[in-house]
């Protein structure tokens, strides 16, 4: 266990399970207390009750990430118990989403990928935004497929390039704030929404990254934790691939 997020509390969306799940866990065993978000409501209250049992300090808070009124609800509940320290915007549309050329991609998929993935990204950091002092920290969770331009998944990597291009604007907008905004991009891991993405495909990664091998959750989460500390107070409007060297940037 280390002290770097003592005091701190972060606001952690998608921590029902995958990488928000292990965010969650990493962040709380920091010493921060974690507000679990996630629409999944009956595995959100059963992973925060299990960490609770640890000694953890987390609630929970559900919502549709494509929904404005629903995050706008949940945020003015996560207000009445003070300022937030962080946000990880890790919540994401992935599973199926995949497996088609553009010119085979469905048009209602592609604009419920977006809806969620880039919409929701926007709508939850504007609603947390105000509940964030100076030196607080926003983290967005996009995905090195954008860096690379993965074939058939479009909208996917779309979303995440806009996640990226998002992050930059977002930085320079709240630095006046005294905020940071920076993203992650990890490589494919092996999570449950990953369970499906065909075996070349990780063997692809796993054969291709300078680090070979696969990556799981747990070799995603201290670069997020190093970003919502005071150690990285001087930096914003950043993108960390996180990867294994599967893509440099």
């Amino acid at each position: 266990m280390t002290s770097l997020l003592v005091g701190k509390r972060i606001v952690v969306t998608g921590a029902a399970r995958g990488l928000g799940l292990q965010f969650t866990r990493d962040i709380a065993a920091a010493g921060a207390q974690v507000v679990m978000c996630d629409m999944l409501e009956t595995p959100l209250r059963q992973q925060a009750e299990t960490l609770r049992r640890t000694g953890a300090i987390v609630e929970t808070r559900v919502f549709d990430l494509a929904s404005e009124a629903s995050i706008d609800a949940a945020f003015a509940a996560i207000a009445e118990g003070g300022a937030v320290d962080g946000l990880v915007n890790n919540a994401a549309l992935a599973t199926g989403v995949g497996g088609k050329n553009m010119l085979e991609h469905d048009v209602a998929l592609w604009d419920r990928v977006m809806q969620v993935n880039v919409r929701g990204t926007w709508l939850v950091s504007r609603a947390a935004v105000p509940l964030l002092p100076p030196g607080g920290k926003i983290v967005n969770v996009a995905s090195d497929t954008a860096l690379w331009g993965a074939p058939n998944l479009m909208a996917y990597v779309a979303s995440k390039g806009a996640v990226i291009a998002m992050t930059r604007a977002m930085a320079r907008e709240l630095g006046e704030r005294g905020i940071c905004v920076n993203a992650i991009a990890p490589g494919l891991t092996r999570v449950e929404a990953t369970a499906s993405v065909p075996a070349a495909r990780h063997q692809l990664y796993e054969q291709g990254r300078a680090l070979q091998g696969a990556q799981h959750p747990q070799d995603v989460s201290g670069s997020v934790l190093w970003l919502l500390s005071s150690m990285a107070d001087m930096v914003t409007g950043q993108l960390l691939p996180v990867n294994g060297g599967f893509v440099f940037h």
